[in-house]
């Protein structure tokens, strides 16, 4: 039985019995374009059963958290919702939005025989991740997103704006479509709509993303949604959640955000081999790679909330106690904060997510410090060339790459990100106080 007060008995009875018969019906609502109204997909919502406990969708996850089967509950909601639409006759161009709980996503994405029939349909299936829990296990989401696409999937991140680590973490997950957080167009502060918007708008410019509202139940707020930016739009406006029924008569014209192009094969290199391919490394001491380090570690507390910091260092020694006041600052503020490293612990600061990286590791021998900010990228990849000689040494000779190249910075982060271990691996979660991580064949998870 669960432990959660929550959960009580009679609801555990009734999701265990839901799982087991599959009784989930989906229904769906529809999404338009903001300028013409066009009805250009729909997204599957999950309902429990009319006569139960469960019947709303928040209760029915909240109960499968409690006892340990979200995971479960998760795929039997993306199979019915696809299942469900095929059967009804959706169509292509349309798309299909389906729900994935971030924790609860496959380490192998198996597409199944109905996602397969609508994609053979033209039908463009996206996959929502959640804001919630996205920095739990972002290596994990990373390498789920690539395999999502490898197969035809488009991914979006939804509830943009409701937690900053939506908003930091977009340029790693790289969504295709934006959902916007409801409150944005429901009345929220404009102070706070405005520094989101800033956010979006400039992953949006960036990465040619489609931004949809949601939440748009009035004129007025389909109003606000246009002047947020948005393409597309969601809510009581457009359509309440309807039966499968509706979907066969569907079939619009829409030019869907382009499918990106999986990018798994440049997380095994290690930021050094990255940058270095298409740059000419310097030469410089210890002293002078110490200030510029020092200097993108203000630039990330300048970023706030929206920062994403990420460091490699040859050796937990290096982590001096200096260094480690820096880094535990610096992830009160940010919205991820991330090192790796010879023996650097899985929290090695209150904080700070780490990982012990395997012998062979090529990241060994560098010292990097990533910064991505939605306005602001720049990475310090630099290779100890005197890896045997005193650490405290300043005249300690590196080859280095200084780069504010917001692809290239990128293309770091996402190698660093997927070396991190999972929150669950911390010695809070009773793992082991130091996980070592293997990336060329694979990340941790």
């Amino acid at each position: 039985m669960s432990q959660d007060p929550g959960a009580s008995p009679a609801e555990e009875a009734a999701l265990h019995h839901l799982l087991a018969a599959g009784t989930v019906d989906p229904v769906f609502q529809r999404i338009a374009d903001v300028a013409t109204g066009t009805v250009v997909g729909v997204e599957a919502l999950a309902r429990g059963p009319v006569d139960g406990p469960l019947r709303r969708p928040d209760r029915m996850f909240a109960v499968a958290r409690a006892v340990g089967r979200l995971g479960d509950l998760d795929e039997l909601c993306r199979r019915r919702a696809v299942e469900v639409a095929a059967a009804a006759g959706l169509a292509g161009p349309l798309g299909l939005f389906v729900n994935v709980e971030p924790l609860a996503a496959p380490t192998v994405l198996d597409p199944g025989p109905a996602a397969v029939a609508l994609l053979d349909r033209g039908v463009r299936l996206v996959l929502e991740l959640t804001e919630r829990d996205l920095t739990a296990d972002p290596a994990r989401l990373l390498v789920f997103a690539e395999q999502a696409r490898a197969h035809g999937f488009r991914i979006a991140l939804d509830d943009v704006g409701a937690d900053p680590a939506s908003l930091a973490l977009m340029p790693f997950l790289r969504p295709e479509i934006v959902k916007l957080d409801l409150s944005l167009v429901q009345g929220r502060d404009p102070r706070e709509v405005a520094e989101i918007m800033s956010a979006v708008a400039a992953y949006a410019e960036q990465s040619d993303a489609v931004v949809l509202a949601e939440g748009v139940e009035t004129a007025d707020h389909l109003a606000t949604a246009r002047g947020l930016g948005a393409t597309l739009v969601q809510g009581w406006h457009v359509g309440l959640p309807a039966p499968a029924e509706h979907l066969a008569g569907l079939a619009p014209p829409w030019r869907p955000p382009v499918l990106r192009r999986p990018v798994a094969e440049a997380v095994a290199r290690s930021p050094f081999a990255t940058v270095a391919r298409v740059r000419t490394p310097r030469r410089a001491s210890k002293a002078l790679l110490v200030a510029v380090s020092r200097h993108l570690e203000r630039q990330a507390a300048e970023q706030g909330e929206l920062a994403v910091v990420l460091a490699a260092y040859e050796d937990a020694v290096n982590l001096t106690p200096a260094s480690r006041r820096r880094y535990r600052a610096l992830a009160a503020s940010a919205a991820f904060v991330g090192v790796v490293g010879r023996g650097v612990e899985a929290e090695p600061e209150p904080g700070v997510r780490g990982a012990d990286l395997v012998p062979d590791d090529p990241v060994h021998g560098e010292w990097d410090v990533v910064v991505v900010g939605p306005h602001f990228a720049a990475a310090l990849v630099a290779r100890d060339l005197e890896p045997h000689a005193d650490p405290t040494d300043p005249t300690r000779e590196f080859d280095y790459v200084l780069t504010h190249d917001r692809p290239m910075v990128l293309e770091v982060a996402r190698s660093l990100m997927a070396r991190v271990v999972p929150r669950s691996a911390s010695p809070a979660s009773g793992a082991s106080s130091s996980a070592s991580v293997r990336v060329p064949s694979g990340v941790r998870r």
